[in-house]
């Protein structure tokens, strides 16, 4: 450098601030960008075109200073007001934006969450047609958002995990399509008032402890909705309550920051120092963020005037980010403000025709259906003179409908159904009616699971073989093997829950484990089950296949938020975009105690629609459905028979290939007088129960479910009622819980009922919990003498 021509030094300082003159310009267009369509969104939810608007208005500043360090194979794990960092980022178009809030069904126009998400919940891609990740590595990836307050915070903790594991762990290091040295940080967006939630406390302990990548930005604008920060936090500030994290020389614990949301030179000097400081060390961080406003109030729904005081309101006009970086602009003569002024009038033009694009790609095929609808009914009213009147009313309201939806379309159809019931001059109608029935379910109803080559359904079934010699050892050294081999042959297993690690599992399925293969591929936890799930859902994000272990099945009451709100919504709400393959490990049933022998399955199955609920009766089935589920790209939960871990099974040769289909139950025992439909440890009793009847003349047909989601596909319990005119559902749950559900899907979807000689029965346990000890078992739940009866009750009706 000493070498260059003064003028060649001043050329190239001049160059070096052009450079930052123009990024200076480009991060203020877009926070005039993003405050306008903040503005017009909230416009278009009062005028009636969109249902409810949540915005970012007052966030731009810190969000488009932050997207400057947001580099290839980072991700986010954000809530509802950083849409100008999904623009910042490029991640995500004011276009778009409108088509989210618009809720466009088409993927093209919001490929975030095709219409299913309101605005402001972005998602990219993960996985492609065929089923395989994305190269995760040289993309910027936005974890699909969350609307309940919080609840994305488990899930980043996973994310940042996954960093740590690819780093430390030498069998993820050939993965370098999904990670660069676990060089990738987790950002981590939430409100202030949300950080009042367990789930932002459990997340940031575990990080603490963990010391992973997270970097957690609190956006804190003073309320939490209407409610003062005082009332929500220790000492009405986050980073003041959260001192004791601090990490210090010689501890674990995390770092914290805090800055003025207006300031965006001192924000940008911030974020490159302690973002960089993640990245190398994995040290997470809280980035308190204050002084933030909120112009517009908390959404569509409200207006803060009702809740801030006049001199409040004064001082957030005073102190918006966008007038404060105009006037920092302004005062180092980076930009006249006759440039700025320039740049708003640009950006309010822009923003409004991306609106208008977005609205026009939205109503154009609705209004091509319109049309169609209206020239049919028409032919339909042509050829049917006395109802051609009711007819013609149906096509002038329809007409008259500025802003059509496409349930309009399909009532006005339907009602033109009703009234012209003749075939022949209905069915073009009825057929157009049907055609579109089709082409909405797909649009609203599908990618509740995966729906490419690696559905689960595809999985072939392979049978357990047997040597003639196979040993008949305990349960859960069953499992000890399979894991083992598991292990041994696919490096992206990775496995933890609490006590799992050092001792193997409470019931010793992983004993012996740790010490083979490292306390970065099997691990224990805190007592943390949210955060256990969450732990796993960042980690199957990321293309690792986590098996996250709850201790018992009661506990998954914990945990029951994140795997509903979080997991099991995560492939329908992104349109198949993305996925999260954890297999919930857990056990219960028969078991003594409150809290150790629950049996909530009615909770699991109508909360979990999205993961497959897997029932085996002993461990060799709990082994193939893991093989089954890890052929898959769905999430699901094995609960394992807590009273079958010290049972002898004969020990399969082929550990890692059988597999066990899901949805499709197995008839254990054969018979002609009654079918009894149950899963898991109930089967035991109910075999118990069977020979006695046996003795008594009554022969018992046994139904394994083996699966509650999905359900017996095939129907082959109707086949086994066909054959006994005779059926009672039995299991451990509450009544009305998932005998309820079984019943349901036998009789009414099923069409059971017509081949009942008896009327169909449920046998539960007791509404209450189970009491403790042997007899408070006994009295709490299915025993054989009840079935017993039970039965004979029906045999002679």
């Amino acid at each position: 450098m000493e070498n260059l021509s003064a003028n060649e030094t001043l050329a190239m300082e001049q160059l070096s601030f052009e450079k930052f003159r123009e990024e200076v310009l480009k991060d203020y267009r877009s926070t005039c960008e993003s405050r306008e369509a903040s503005l017009l969104g909230r416009k278009e939810v009062l005028t009636g075109k969109a249902k409810f608007g949540i915005f970012g208005d007052g966030k731009e500043v810190p969000q488009v200073a932050l997207a400057k360090f947001f580099k290839p194979g980072d991700y986010y794990a954000g809530y509802y007001r950083d849409q100008t960092f999904a623009f910042g980022t490029g991640m995500a178009s004011i276009e778009e934006f409108f088509s989210q809030l618009y809720a466009d069904p088409d993927v093209n126009n919001d490929p975030h969450s095709a219409g299913r998400q309101m605005n402001s919940h972005f998602a990219t891609a993960f996985i492609n047609d065929q089923g395989e990740f994305d190269d995760l590595v040289n993309k910027k990836n936005l974890t699909a958002g969350l609307a309940p307050t919080a609840a994305h915070m488990p899930r980043a903790l996973g994310l940042a995990y996954a960093s740590k594991a690819f780093r430390e762990v030498e069998e993820l290091k050939p993965l370098t399509q999904l990670s660069n040295n676990g060089n990738e940080i987790c950002f981590c967006s939430i409100g202030d008032g949300s950080t009042s939630e367990g789930h932002f406390w459990e997340t940031v302990n575990a990080a603490g402890v963990l010391q992973v990548p997270l970097a957690v930005f609190v956006w804190d604008d003073g309320y939490g909705i209407s409610v003062p920060t005082k009332f929500q936090t220790t000492k009405g500030s986050i980073s003041e309550a959260m001192r004791g994290f601090q990490k210090k020389e010689g501890t674990n614990g995390i770092d914290i920051y805090k800055i003025k949301g207006w300031d965006y030179a001192g924000m940008c000097e911030l974020f490159e120092a302690a973002i960089q400081k993640i990245r190398l060390t994995h040290i997470p961080a809280l980035f308190h963020i204050e002084e933030v406003t909120q112009p517009q109030g908390h959404s569509t729904s409200g207006s803060h005037e009702r809740y801030k005081s006049p001199e409040r309101l004064e001082w957030e006009r005073n102190w918006d980010g966008i007038k404060k970086m105009k006037e920092w602009i302004i005062e180092n003569a980076l930009a006249s403000e006759e440039e700025l002024d320039d740049i708003e009038t640009e950006a309010k033009d822009f923003v409004r025709r991306c609106k208008i694009s977005a609205w026009e790609k939205y109503e154009t095929p609705i209004k091509a259906q319109v049309n169609k609808t209206i020239n049919l009914i028409h032919d339909m009213a042509s050829f049917a003179p006395d109802q051609s009147h009711i007819l013609e009313k149906l096509i002038a309201e329809l007409s008259a409908n500025r802003e059509p939806n496409r349930r309009d379309i399909l009532r006005t159809l339907h009602q033109s159904l009703l009234i012209s019931t003749h075939p022949d001059i209905s069915s073009p109608v009825k057929n157009y009616y049907d055609d579109l029935i089709k082409e909405n379910k797909s649009l609203y109803n599908s990618h509740l699971y995966h729906e490419g080559p690696k559905n689960i359904f595809r999985v072939e079934e392979i049978k357990p073989v047997y040597a003639f010699d196979a040993p008949q050892i305990n349960g859960y050294e069953i499992l000890n093997k399979y894991f083992d081999e598991l292990f041994s042959h696919n490096p992206k297993m990775i496995a933890f829950g609490e006590d799992l690690g050092q001792i193997g599992d409470v019931n010793q399925g992983f004993a012996g484990l740790q010490a083979k293969y490292g306390s970065g591929r099997i691990f224990d936890t805190g007592i943390r089950e949210m955060t256990i799930i969450g732990q796993g859902i960042g980690l199957a994000m990321r293309g690792l296949r986590p098996i996250a272990e709850i201790q018992y099945i009661d506990y998954v009451l914990y945990a029951i938020q994140t795997l509903s709100d979080d997991l099991a919504s995560l492939q329908y709400r992104t349109a198949g975009r993305q996925t999260a393959p954890v297999i919930v490990r857990t056990r219960g049933h028969r078991l003594e105690g409150i809290w150790h022998s629950g049996s909530p399955m009615g909770t699991i199955i109508h909360s979990l629609r999205g993961l497959h609920i897997c029932v085996p009766r002993n461990m060799v089935q709990a082994a193939g459905m893991y093989n089954t589920l890890l052929q898959g790209l769905d999430p699901g939960m094995v609960i394992e028979c807590l009273n079958g871990y010290r049972l002898k099974e004969k020990l399969p040769s082929n550990l890692l290939e059988y597999t066990v289909p899901l949805g499709m139950p197995e008839i254990i025992k054969e018979g002609d007088d009654v079918t009894i439909v149950s899963y898991g440890s109930t089967l035991r009793v109910i075999q118990d129960a069977a020979d006695v009847l046996e003795d008594l003349g009554v022969s018992c047909e046994i139904v394994d479910v083996q699966t509650l989601l999905p359900f017996d596909i095939h129907h082959s319990i109707l086949g086994s009622l066909k054959k006994t005119n005779r059926i009672v559902f039995i299991d451990e749950d509450v009544p009305g819980g998932a005998t309820g559900f079984m019943f349901t899907k036998v009789m009414e979807e099923q069409g059971g009922y017509r081949w009942l000689d008896v009327a169909a029965r449920t046998i539960t346990a007791k509404a209450h919990r189970p009491a403790y000890a042997s007899d408070g078992d006994y009295f709490s739940k299915p025993n054989a003498e009840e079935i017993i009866d039970v039965i004979r009750e029906m045999m002679a009706e």
